[in-house]
């Protein structure tokens, strides 16, 4: 284990929404699907848009807040780029 690079760099996964297109730290998407939030009774609806977002270094999920939800992970999979 020796190395200088030991922690893998969030700039090498490069994250996708639905469609393929690329998404950057602070773009914004909007929800291609009715969501239900687990841990609560809030459901986000398909079209609202999330403005920005954050990236947390896995290539399938997203980092966000909304009027609702603070602090929400959402699944690229439902997401497209605004």
């Amino acid at each position: 284990m020796s190395g200088s690079n030991e922690r893998p760099d969030m700039t090498d996964a490069i994250v996708r929404d639905s469609n393929g297109t690329q998404l950057n730290e602070g773009d914004s998407v909007t929800l291609i699907k009715d969501l239900k939030v687990k841990g609560t009774s809030e459901t986000i609806k398909r079209g609202t848009l999330v403005k920005n977002i954050r990236l947390n270094g896995n290539p399938g999920e997203i980092e966000c807040n909304t009027k609702q939800v603070k602090g929400l992970v959402l699944k690229t999979e439902f997401l497209k780029k605004a």
